[in-house]
This record gives structure tokens, sequence and C-alpha cells, in this order.
């Protein structure tokens, strides 16, 4: 069938956040809103010809309609070829996976990562470039640009392709490759981690419950823990990708997995619990009785990756994001490597990647990855995870615990205000950064502030700049009160509140984190006087 075209208007509020762009389903539903974001992005990259683009999505509600439609208005652009997961199915790290082995000019993810899905859900698209990670910003400010001039759509007039099924089809002068979404991302786990050993500690009785909150990483997980490795049947709950989550929100946090917790700490708990997001880019680890900060988390497999196979040689340096805390920067002092702090998104790791200069890479968020791929990786840290206590022969909270021991506690908790009126949140913020000239030298609740800023960065590679990614208050003893508003919710506004304090006193390291936090907690409220203006007595959600 001939290419056809289309006439369209623009939509307003088009433009890509950190993640992508990302609204309510019911959104994307209205006609030609994801054509008209896909024509865009299609209008400002180049020529096609010759190239192979990657397609996958964390089957969500509106996943399958999705893929049909960007395959159709690939075909139109002129690509040779589109690698497609089976079913529409790839994991966010399976696609940078796939386009750095195949060589692909570039992927397209459809996701909302943790959001929740459903017909009432969310739902995401989102650009990787050729390196398999997220899309420069430079790229998607040209996008949005253009989603503000599309006036004509481009695709062809075609029946829906056969996605259940490995295989081949044709539309036009562009091969539809339907491929196994989980084989192309087992090559670099294995080539990553001690196999035999991880194998060797599910025969002896070591037992993990993986909770893949019925999202993408279920297959990812059964086909490697219960598959290769020898775990028994049953070790990865809520497997199959449905397309609700099966209502459950798929974030993997204490609050969000609440079932997994309770199961780590019953009496008869597994030896380890692990969890993954909507798109299994994101994880949590969690000993018995014994819960670990994604913080924490990086820290410890910096601390041990020469451990592991796949960083036997040791690791170039490390990357958190600004919100993240210091616990890896400790770390990395102690190795004598480069510690680099970004802003928040994925994006800004894959410069200091491709230049060699990290090797492992962070983010609170429960997200945490290296050089393997552009993205982060929550299947990758569960299995860095089992190499370590397989290795070491320690128990995950032996190791976190022998973090503490050399480098100090670093207690850390955030605090999240959701569906805040966008103009409320606006305020706060505006507020907040009139105040910081103000604030540096003086005392508030009773605790000195050493400086105050509003977060910038330089990209040491190719020295763009990022304004504004947060407003960073430190103290005289290097205690953080981070605020920043988030780019990956869908209603309203998100004020994220980071609170860290150092603590090198082993006796005072086991206390609740909300505790010892709480004089950060009143010197935050008395500086952005969050209570005035969201109206909240308490955050959403606190991790």
């Amino acid at each position: 069938m001939p290419i056809i075209t289309l006439p369209t208007t623009p939509f307003e509020g088009q433009r890509p956040g950190t993640s992508g762009l990302r609204k309510k389903v019911t959104v994307f539903q209205q006609s030609r809103y994801l054509e008209n974001f896909v024509q865009a992005l299609f209008d400002v990259l180049p020529d096609a010809s010759g190239q192979t683009l990657v397609v996958g999505g964390d089957g969500r509600f509106h996943n399958r309609v999705a893929v049909q439609t960007i395959l159709r208005m690939a075909a139109a652009k002129g690509y040779a070829r589109v690698l497609v997961g089976q079913g529409g199915i790839l994991s966010t790290p399976a696609v940078s996976a796939v386009i750095r082995k195949h060589g692909a000019s570039g992927g397209i993810v459809l996701s909302a990562s943790h959001n929740p899905g459903g017909p009432d859900g969310d739902f995401g698209i989102k650009y990787n470039v050729s390196n398999g990670g997220p899309a420069p910003e430079k790229v998607t400010d040209a996008i949005y640009a253009r989603t503000q001039q599309v006036t004509q759509l481009h695709m062809t007039d075609t029946a829906d392709v056969a996605l259940d099924a490995v295989g081949s089809s044709r539309i036009e002068g562009t091969d539809i490759v339907v491929i196994d979404p989980v084989a192309d991302y087992a090559e670099v786990m294995r080539g990553l981690f001690d196999f035999a050993a991880i194998r060797r500690l599910f025969a002896s009785g070591f037992r993990l419950r993986y909770d893949a909150m019925c999202a993408v990483g279920g297959p990812y997980a059964k086909a490697l823990l219960e598959g290769e490795l020898g775990a028994p049947a049953g070790t990865v709950v809520n497997a199959a990708p449905m397309e609700d989550f099966g209502g459950l929100h798929p974030d993997p946090n204490p609050v969000n997995a609440e079932d997994l917790i309770a199961h780590l700490f019953a009496d008869n708990a597994p030896d380890m619990g692990a969890a993954s997001d909507g798109d299994a880019d994101r994880n949590m680890v969690v000993g018995r009785r014994f819960v670990v900060s994604p913080s924490d988390s990086l820290a410890v497999l910096a601390a041990h990756a020469s451990k592991v196979p796949g960083y036997r040689a040791g690791i170039a340096g490390v990357a958190r994001s600004m919100p993240t805390s210091t616990a890896v920067d400790r770390v990395a002092k102690a190795m004598g490597i480069p510690c680099f702090e970004t802003p928040t998104g994925w994006k800004f790791f894959g410069n200091l990647m491709d230049a060699g200069k990290v090797t492992l890479c962070g983010e609170e968020s429960y997200g945490t990855g290296s050089n393997h791929v552009r993205e982060k990786d929550g299947l990758w840290a569960v299995l860095f995870w089992l190499n370590l206590v397989a290795t070491t022969g320690q128990t995950v909270e032996q190791l976190v615990r022998g973090l503490w021991n050399e480098h100090g506690r670093c207690v850390y908790s955030r605090h999240d205000y959701e569906a805040i009126p966008t103009d409320k949140a606006d305020a706060l913020m505006r507020e907040l950064r009139a105040s910081l000239p103000t604030l540096g030298g003086t005392s508030v609740a009773g605790l000195p502030i050493a400086f105050a800023d509003d977060f910038a960065y330089t990209d040491p590679v190719d020295g763009s700049v990022s304004q504004r990614q947060g407003v960073r208050i430190v103290l005289t003893d290097g205690s953080r009160v981070v605020f920043r508003l988030s780019g990956t919710g869908t209603e309203g506004a998100t004020l994220r509140v980071y609170l860290e304090r150092h603590e090198p006193d082993a006796s005072r390291q086991d206390l609740p984190a909300q505790e010892a936090l709480e004089p950060l907690i009143a010197l935050a409220e008395a500086v952005a006087q969050v209570r005035r203006y969201t109206g909240m007595d308490r955050p959403s959600v606190m991790t």
C-alpha cells in the first residue's frame, strides 16, 4: 500500500520531560496525539535510509496500539529495518542492549516507567539514540519545537503486523523483524556475571523472592533466575506482564512493594528480596528484615565491583544524580577514582560512560546501572547483588553494614508531595530560589547553613550547561536538603524533598531514618513553607 499523508494540527504540552513524554492514557488516545509526537520525532531525525530502528514497551495499556502506529510511520520514514519485541514487549534496558548490539540508529521506548497503568493510568514515549541512551536535551528540545509546527503526518495504509511470534514481515521497503525480547539482554548478562557461582548459591538453598510487579521485568527474571540460574520455580512472583500491572503501582519502594517487604520481615523470610518496576529499569533490594536504600546499593556495588567478572579490571569512575546521597562519593574517594554529580535524568550519564569516565552510576529513585547499556537496569542490579553474596559469603545486611563501618552511614530519605497544583508548586520554588542569596552563613531551625544554591551542571564531555536542576541547602557538617520538582508525573506537579545526614557513630546508625532526620525536616519546612504552599500536612510518600 502507498504512503499516505494526513493533515494535522499541533497539540499543546508535548514537551518531553526527563524520561520522555508522559501523559494519561486518555490523552494519548486523542486522535493523532501520538502520531503528532512521532512525526515530530521523525521530522528532526536524519534520513533513515539503510538505518535500523528498535521499538518496544513495557506492555501497559495502549502499548500494542502505539506499536502498530509507530511501525506504519517508521515505514513511511524509510527505515530499512525495525526490530520490535515479541508482543510489543521490550524492557527499557533491553531496548538499549538491542540498539547497541545491532548498531541501530535509535529506538522508541513505550513506557511511563513506574507510573500506574491501565485505561485510567499513564502512558509514555521516549526516544533513545544510537548509544542506547535517552536522547539528550538538544534532541528533545528539537522534538518539542517541531510538535508546535507539525501539520502533516506520513504513514502507510497497511494492516496490523503480527507481533506474537518471532519472525519477519515487510511494510513497503521496511523489514519488520519481531525478536525474542529476552535473548540479546540475556547475552549481555552472561558476559558480566559469574553465573556458575550464582547457580551454586541457589543450589545451596539460598532463597530469593523477586517481585516483578506484573510488569515487563517478569519474563526476563523468569528466563534468567529460574531458567538459567536454577532458582526454584516460584522465585519470581507477579511475573506475567499485565496491561494494568494487576492493579499494582509498579514502583519498587517499601511503600508500593509492601507485599515483598512483608515476606522479607516474616518469621521464615527468604534470604533476599528484590523488585523491579514497570519497564524493569529500577530495582529495590531487601535483605532479611533489612531494607537497602538505593544510594547505599550504588555504593556497595562500587566498593565490591572487582569481585564481579565484568568489572574485575576495576572501574573508571562513578556518577550519581545530585539528589542521591553522598555514600558513593566516600567510596570513590577511598578507591581513588572520580565521582561525578549530575542532574537527574539518565541521559546525563551517557556522555560520561561514552567518554570512558565512569563505569557505574545511579539515582536515588531506585535506579542503578553501568556502561553495559545506557539505561538504568533493574535485573542487572539484582544479579550484581546475587554475585556479591555468592562471592563474599556475606548476607545483604552484612554487605551494607560493612559499607557503614568503613564510611559511616548516609541517613537518607525522600519526601514526595504529589499532585500539587502546578501554580502552587511553581510559587514555592520561585520563593525558595529568591531566598537563596540570604541563606548561606545563617542558621535556620538551629542548623548552620554553609551554602545554598540552585544546582547547575556543565557537562565535562561536551560542555553543555544545564541550569536550575534543584535547590540545595548544605549545612556546615555536610548534611543536605534538596528541593526539586519531578518531571515524571502526569497530574499536577510533584515536589520532592531529599534529606541526607552523615552518621559516623556506629551506635546511632540504626536509628529510624525519619527520627534521625527530624532536624532537617524542620529546616525544610522553615525554609520552603511546604505546608502553606501545598496544603498538605505530610508527604504523599516517604521512602
